[in-house]
Parts: C-alpha cells; sequence; structure tokens
C-alpha cells in the first residue's frame, strides 16, 4: 500500500509539473503576440466637415511600423451609408482590424464594429453612443464652447462648419495655413445623420479605447469623457485640438497600436 501511496503523488506531482509547464507556455505565448502586435490591419473613419486625407501622419507612422492602414472615404450622407462604406473596407481586410473612429466617425464605428473582423475600437475625440442614441443627445450635454461653429443644416439640409471660427473651433493647434485649406476641402454632413440612432453598440462587446481630446472646442472633453467612462473604456488624454489625429499623430498612433496589441 506504501509503494502504491507513493507512485500516486510522483504521478500528481508529474501531472502538476506539466500543467505548469503548459501555462507558463500559454502565458508566453500571449505575451510574445502582444509584444509583436499581432492585429496587423487597421481601419480608420473620418469625422464630419474634413475627409481622410488628414490622418495621413498617423498612417506614415503606423504603414512604417508594419501595419496595413486603410482610410474610409465615408460620405458623410446617413449614418447608414457611412456603415456601409465602413463595412465594405472591413470585409476587404484579411484578419482581424482595429477600427478607428475620429468625431462622428465614432457614431459610424459604433454600428460598423459590429462586423466580425473587428476585434478592437479607438475612438479619437469621437462621440459613443449607445443602442437607440443618437449623436444629437451626447451633442448638446453639455454647453458648447465659445469658439463652436457647427452651422444649422442649409437648404439641402446639409452641415458645414462656419468660416470664421473654423480655425479657433476646429483645428487651433494646427497653422492657419492648414486650416484654411481643411476650410476649402470640408466635407459637409447630411444633418439627418445626427437624429438617426444607432441599430448596435459594439463597444458593448468588444474592447474600446478612447482619447479624450483636453482642447477640443467643438466636443466639450468632458462629454467625451463621460461617454468612455459609462462604456469602461480605456481613456488616454492627450492635450489638443479636436483635429488631435494631425496635430498629435504620434500620440494617437501610439493609442491606436496598444489597441492592436490588447495592451
Amino acid at each position: 500500500m506504501k509503494i502504491q501511496f507513493n507512485l500516486n503523488q510522483r504521478m500528481i506531482k508529474a501531472v502538476l509539473a506539466v500543467m505548469v509547464l503548459i501555462g507558463s507556455m500559454l502565458l508566453l505565448s500571449k505575451k510574445s503576440i502582444a509584444q509583436t502586435g499581432q492585429i496587423k490591419n487597421i481601419v480608420v473613419v473620418h469625422g464630419a466637415f474634413a475627409d481622410g486625407s488628414g490622418w495621413k501622419g498617423v498612417y506614415n507612422i503606423l504603414s512604417k511600423k508594419g501595419y496595413h492602414v486603410t482610410v474610409v472615404q465615408n460620405p458623410l450622407t446617413g449614418l447608414r451609408d457611412d456603415v456601409e462604406a465602413t463595412k465594405r473596407i472591413l470585409d476587404k481586410q484579411d484578419g482581424p482590424t482595429v477600427l478607428v473612429g475620429h468625431s462622428w466617425g465614432g457614431v459610424v464605428i459604433t454600428e460598423a464594429g459590429t462586423h466580425p473582423k473587428v476585434a478592437a475600437l479607438v475612438y479619437v475625440a469621437a462621440y459613443q453612443p449607445d443602442k437607440g442614441e443618437n449623436t444629437l443627445k451626447w451633442a448638446k450635454a453639455l454647453p458648447d464652447a465659445p469658439e463652436f461653429g457647427i452651422l444649422p443644416p442649409d437648404d439641402r439640409g446639409f452641415v458645414y462648419y462656419r468660416k470664421e471660427k473654423f480655425h479657433a473651433g476646429f483645428a487651433a493647434d494646427l497653422s492657419k495655413a492648414e486650416t484654411d485649406f481643411m476650410f476649402a476641402s470640408q466635407q459637409p454632413i447630411y444633418g439627418e445623420s445626427f437624429a438617426t440612432p444607432v441599430a448596435e453598440a459594439a463597444w458593448r462587446i468588444k474592447p474600446s479605447y478612447g482619447i479624450v481630446a483636453t482642447e477640443d472646442k467643438s466636443i466639450n472633453p468632458d462629454t467625451e469623457r463621460n461617454m468612455y467612462k459609462r462604456s469602461n473604456t480605456k481613456i488616454t488624454e492627450v492635450k489638443g485640438s479636436h483635429v488631435i489625429f494631425a496635430s498629435q499623430p504620434e500620440a494617437v498612433a501610439k493609442v491606436i497600436i496598444n489597441a492592436a496589441a490588447h495592451k
């Protein structure tokens, strides 16, 4: 009986040792994957009053690090149109993808992010509504800054940013020459987009990262904080204007890289 007992002890110790070894290998594997950034696809959705060209700085940083970056040129003609434009790009990705949205683009990725290839979401000075909520709910949640310059819809229902306030309200930390061009090339958004409720909220089922632009004059920074806190989004605060992706591309790229590595 004593011999049998000793054998059983040795067997138990051997099994435990194997289990510990397997556990260690799994942990090392996960750590290695995170360090190498296993998600290599990044899809960016721009916001209102802009197009994808402002993301060139972030694109250059990520591309040099080996990421495959695609910028969606969403039409800004309605939430459904923008979601469909984003899904068409997501369909073309060859694996897990980090989906990034700026401003109005945050509304778009909230719904489009349910796409099976989306592994994580990054909100850059962005709206982050819940299912059944629209953008206006959050746009009017707190007072606007004096520099705020979004105009009412024109006779065709499209919304533009006021020229006199474009620099201070939209991109104060860029040069006047840069913002003059941004204003000249601005893409208006169909006003009813802001009143359209979100059908699904991807942040409820996928990891989310959020950047608060502390000097934002187009979305109240506290609104950004409140949305991100509600959703348990991992928050990074960066000093910069509403177009922080253009003025602080390194900081924005860093958050996207962290999302790709599940940090």
